[in-house]
């Protein structure tokens, strides 16, 4: 095991890997910016250090500011989170480099599964099937080939990072033509790679990923599956587990399918595979993270296990430990988003102070968040704010226990979307388990908070 570790990341996940650490007994150090000097990850590290000013590129995404905090405390392994540097594969081997362990895939796995193009070839090889879609498109001219071959309409997606940014879908030539330029920007501003490629679009599609978790040695095991449907631009709002959408045969066969794919294509540590199923069960790769989700206390709740434990132990080159017989996934768990966003106002984003925080309880109830009242919430990053999460025994139960603990959740001084997910649990497609990813986009956020006020 590690001597002390290096969290290079904020918010919420800085917290959560302290945490771990700690359930470990090992060090840790949280590496800030100058405008998180005051966040509760940095309150409570073993220690902290700065390393660098609030824009990002000088800070939470400067590989050479991360390595030497790392080597001016003592760490022996940086965990980098999610986002940021969480998928760079030179920011791995470099750490690497300096005799130190970047605690998610080595470098040589996530260089593997780098391009999204690629890695659906690879893991097409290996059985799982796939989206219609192109390769790498070299030109506008190309991608309006490709797009005409696959048919409309086409989303166009950036090969490196992920979360939404960069991706357009487009019904017709000339929308392709609009959406090049600005997803090659978007892409290029948020992965430092412009590169694209066309996948087709599904009309109506649920978005249903599955966990897995696989040592060096080649033993893996996947931890179920999460449904991420109900999204707004193809950003996560809501997650829960099991997906509404499949029977457990369906279910039990995506799930070995994706973890028998992916340790065949020499996949290391804990991983999402993420699809997107049909109207009729069927289902088709589309990506996947090679790092630690957002999302992944539903996972948890289901499962007893602690996923950051995981890759952290992975890692240090233990051994998985179990096989899949011992996964025991029990009940039902729903993770709620919450941000600092405005949703009278198209979700914008916002910053301010938060002048009262409650956090709800109960069975069931699990608040993930670095809110404290009187904290400054900055302008410079992500606006998520933390996640709720509940787990029951049923679907039912757990809608019902979000209902309470999404009444009893206060965060106060700035907009946030805790009514939006108030109104989410009260409107009826939801409560059938009916929502399609693009259902959110077509008839927008207002129409459901407008039906929970009828």
């Amino acid at each position: 095991m590690f001597t002390k570790i290096l969290i290079a990341n904020r918010g919420e996940i800085a917290l959560r890997v302290l945490r771990a650490c700690r359930q470990l007994g090992v060090p840790a150090v949280v590496a800030y910016s100058e405008a998180d000097i005051d966040t509760l990850a940095v309150q409570q590290a073993d220690e902290a250090i700065c390393i660098g000013p609030a824009d990002a590129k000088r800070s939470y995404l400067s590989a050479a500011a991360i390595i030497s905090a790392a080597i001016v405390t003592g760490c022996d392994a940086i965990h980098p989170g999610y986002g940021f540097l969480s998928e760079d594969d030179a920011f791995a081997d470099m750490v690497r480099a300096h005799g130190l362990t970047f605690i998610g895939p080595p470098a040589e796995v996530l260089e593997r599964f780098a391009s999204k193009a690629a890695t659906r070839r690879v893991l097409a090889e290996h059985g799982l099937p796939t989206i219609p879609g192109s390769g790498l498109v070299r030109d506008d001219a190309h991608a309006l080939e490709e797009a005409e071959r696959i048919g409309y309409p086409v989303l166009v997606k950036p090969s490196a990072g992920g979360g939404g940014k960069g991706m357009r879908m487009v019904r017709s030539p000339r929308e392709l033509e609009q959406a090049l330029p600005i997803c090659r920007s978007e892409a290029r501003a948020a992965f430092g790679d412009d590169s694209l490629y066309l996948e087709k679009w599904l009309e109506e599609n649920r978005h249903v990923e599955v966990q897995v978790i696989v040592d060096r040695y080649g033993n893996g095991v996947h931890v179920g599956e999460r449904d991420c449907s109900v999204q707004r631009r193809h950003q996560k709002l809501i997650e829960e587990a099991p997906t509404p959408a499949l029977g457990p045969e369906s279910r039990r066969h995506l799930c070995e399918s994706a973890v028998r794919a992916i340790v065949a294509a020499g996949y290391e540590n804990v991983g999402t595979l993420e699809f997107l199923v049909d109207g009729q069960g069927n289902y088709f790769f589309i990506e996947i993270n090679c790092r630690i989700q957002v999302e992944h206390p539903v996972t948890e709740m289901l499962s007893g296990l602690d996923l950051v434990v995981e890759q952290i132990r992975i890692a240090a080159g233990e051994p998985l430990g179990y096989s899949q017989a011992d996964i025991d996934l029990r009940g039902h768990a729903i993770e709620f988003r919450i941000t600092a966003e405005d949703i009278a106002h198209d979700f914008r984003p916002q910053a301010g102070t938060i002048e009262e925080y409650r956090v709800p309880g109960g069975p069931g109830v699990r608040m993930d968040s670095h809110l404290y009242r009187g904290y400054d919430v900055p302008p410079y990053y992500d606006s998520l704010l933390g996640k709720l999460i509940v787990h029951g025994p049923d679907r039912a139960t757990a809608i019902a226990r979000a209902r309470t603990a999404l009444a009893e959740l206060r965060i106060e001084g700035i907009e946030t979307t805790v009514a939006f997910h108030r109104a989410i649990l009260s409107h009826p497609v939801f409560l059938e388990g009916g929502f399609t990813t693009n259902l959110l986009d077509r008839v927008g956020p207002a129409a459901f908070v407008a039906a929970a006020r009828d």
